[in-house]
């Protein structure tokens, strides 16, 4: 059975930080792509940023470009998201997505919530 499951949402200040985690299991994951996604209430879901299977190329949305920085541990089956200078308008439910070939799956995500 596979499981994305993210944690390390929460409530912060505009300027602040925080880091998510997504730990995989059910799958080989070294082999998969891993990519963060957001959606704010009332927007369609957009892609944050994205790591390749063994983490030499990193892709990222213009808006969070300079600020977040996405990384991930192979040995733990785990994917970070540091995000740094945080904005309200980086406020949204953050997943994690993998996909391999044909397979992919998908996180049930985490709040986050930047705000004074």
């Amino acid at each position: 059975q596979v499981q994305l499951v993210e944690s390390g949402g929460g409530l912060v200040q505009p300027g602040g930080s925080l880091r998510l985690s997504c730990a995989a299991s059910g799958i080989t994951f070294s082999w998969y792509t891993m990519s963060w996604y957001r959606q704010a209430p009332g927007k369609e879901r957009e892609l944050v940023a994205t790591i390749t299977s063994v983490g030499a190329v990193t892709i990222y949305a213009d808006s969070v470009k300079g600020r977040f920085t996405i990384s991930r541990d192979n040995a733990k089956n785990t994917m970070f998201l540091q995000m740094n200078s945080l904005k309200p308008e980086d406020t949204a439910v953050y997943y994690c997505k993998a996909l391999y070939l044909r397979s992919a799956y998908w996180g049930q995500g985490t709040q986050v919530t930047v705000s004074s």
